[in-house]
């Protein structure tokens, strides 16, 4: 049977790749390196892109917001996608949909589905507004999440938020979440 020549330039770019890969010195520079590329980071590199939140609240950053400020703020920087109250437009409904989740349409909102009032700081906080993320300040995102938690009738009009706060909100599907039983799964 003969071989295909496809079958030969694929043993060949595979012995290639392999030998260039064999081939790499760790940069003697920095005794850590494995391929002699890249850039080691520091603390403040690694600082600027670690803004992850934990459920508990863990990496929320200073300040603090209003649902005032964040009702003036949405409408400025979120109703042009989510609607004036977070009803929904060209964004996903952002309000609403209690009870909803095990009926045949279920409305998957801030109000009706997520477990965490932080999860809400930390999505705000990375994706939105959409067509500028990352741009809030923290003091917007905890007014923001003030607003959206009190127009789903999670918290009353004249909460503030701030990092010590925000973890204790109970959202309301907290326990709607089942964890995973396997080993070593969080």
């Amino acid at each position: 049977m003969r071989e295909r020549p496809s079958t030969r330039i694929a043993a060949l770019v595979f012995m290639t790749a392999l030998a260039a890969c064999s081939s790499i010195k760790p940069d003697s520079r920095d005794a850590s390196a494995t391929y002699g590329i890249g850039t080691p980071l520091n603390e403040t590199t690694i600082a600027a892109w670690n803004i992850d939140i934990a459920p508990d609240g863990r990496g929320l950053p200073a300040g603090s917001g209003d649902v005032a400020t964040g009702a003036r703020v949405f409408a400025t920087k979120c109703a042009a996608c989510h609607g004036a109250r977070g009803e929904g437009g060209l964004g996903d409904p952002l309000v609403g949909g209690l009870g909803t989740l095990s009926g045949a349409k279920p409305k998957r909102t801030v109000g009706s589905y997520w477990p965490y009032a932080t999860t809400l700081f930390d999505y705000i906080r990375r994706a939105m507004p959409y067509n500028a993320p990352e741009s809030l300040s923290a003091d917007e995102v905890y007014a923001v999440s003030a607003f959206l938690l009190n127009q789903n009738g999670i918290v009353p009009a004249d909460t503030r938020l701030d990092a010590a706060s925000l973890p204790r909100v109970a959202m309301p599907n907290r326990d709607g979440f089942v964890p995973d039983p396997r080993p070593g799964q969080l």
